[in-house]
């Protein structure tokens, strides 16, 4: 059976990884890796960003004894709010900007995009949104969507999609399924709840995700979000959600991967649950194959420790463990290795992506 670490993506504190991260990052231990501003020396220093990425890729030699992927490198690209790199990289206005444009446009700006991140040693972006923005009073999607009509969102994140994956070896995320457009609170500080039934559901929410799956999207995001008229659970730890309706009725059979599980909305008491380290269990039962643990690393702890009590005793437990990091181990094959392409690097900021942001802002 693969390690439970194995599903694990995983954020950390300052320009350095700590001792005993590095120690099983560098032996592959981890799925991969998330950053944030907090992770550079000069976060808007493009040469700075792929010198420290370099040097967390210097420490990473596998076991031999394993099959060497290359590790996810990850990074919220968005644009707008949600852009963790700036200064000499291009500063991207909302993607809301692009809801009256054409998607040609739409996919330019994904190329640009994955052209900068690349050339830093990034091989993931956690975009596009598939969010649709129906709810002003959204707190937490609001302008990072493409739009608030479902067709035409999906249309626009689909084609910034397609210019994001047209750089080998880089990858995209569609979020946050089923839908976080029509919310009113933040996952982050509480467990926010769609009241919609299930036929608005599927007419909004559902249909960019229905049609990014019919793109073959690689790898989709949940949301830590309650939907009353399909399940009590938050779609993060819904059967419901993730294997009936995602897997069985879309036919969806890429890699799933949760929303962060240090936000607020999946914690014990927002549960009612006895403790934190049960989610992830209850998680991986409901069918996702990743983890998302951006904040705390004791948190991290007690759910590979819960996940190994959990596999010790149940037979389940240990098949989903399996089927979660074969789906891993294809979309990791499918990376590029994560290392700066210092050429690039040397020509930031780039002139064709500065005009191509003054389009965007028209």
């Amino acid at each position: 059976m693969p390690s439970p670490a194995e599903l694990f993506i995983v954020g950390f504190h300052g320009p350095r990884l700590p001792e005993a991260l590095a120690r099983r990052f560098g032996r592959g231990d981890f799925a991969g890796l998330i950053f944030f501003r907090r992770n550079f020396t000069a976060p808007d220093d493009a040469m700075a960003i792929g010198d420290d990425l370099q040097a967390v890729m210097s420490g990473y030699v596998p076991d031999p004894e394993r099959r060497v992927l290359p590790p996810i490198l990850a990074i919220d690209h968005e644009g707008g709010r949600v852009q963790r790199l700036r200064g000499q990289v291009t500063v991207w206005p909302p993607m809301m900007n692009l809801a009256d444009k054409p998607p040609e446009l739409a996919e330019s700006v994904g190329r640009a995009m994955a052209w900068e991140l690349a050339a830093c040693g990034f091989n993931v972006s956690f975009a596009p949104v598939l969010d649709v923005h129906t709810n002003p009073a959204n707190p937490i999607i609001g302008d990072r969507a493409f739009g608030t009509d479902p067709d035409a969102a999906a249309t626009r994140a689909l084609a910034y999609l397609r210019g994001l994956e047209s750089e080998p070896g880089l990858r995209g995320c569609g979020k946050h399924f089923p839908g976080h457009g029509d919310t009113e609170t933040d996952s982050h500080l509480t467990l926010p709840t769609v009241r919609r039934d299930l036929e608005t559901l599927k007419a909004v929410e559902l249909l960019p995700f229905q049609r990014s799956i019919a793109a073959r999207i690689g790898m989709l995001m949940t949301a830590h979000v309650v939907y009353p008229a399909v399940d009590e659970r938050p779609a993060t730890l819904s059967r419901t959600w993730l294997h009936d309706i995602l897997r069985t009725q879309l036919g969806y059979d890429g890699l799933v991967v949760s929303d962060d599980l240090d936000m607020k909305a999946v914690t014990a008491g927002q549960l009612g649950i006895p403790d934190d380290s049960g989610v992830v269990v209850e998680s991986l039962l409901a069918g996702c194959d990743a983890f998302l643990f951006c904040q705390e690393p004791e948190r991290l702890q007690r759910a590979e420790e819960a996940l190994i009590r959990a596999a010790e005793n149940s037979s389940t437990v240990r098949d989903r463990i399996a089927e979660s990091a074969a789906r891993l181990q294809r979309f990791r094959s499918s990376l590029g290795g994560g290392r700066p392409i210092r050429e690039r690097l040397q020509k930031f900021p780039v002139p064709e992506h500065l005009r191509l942001r003054e389009q965007f802002l028209r």
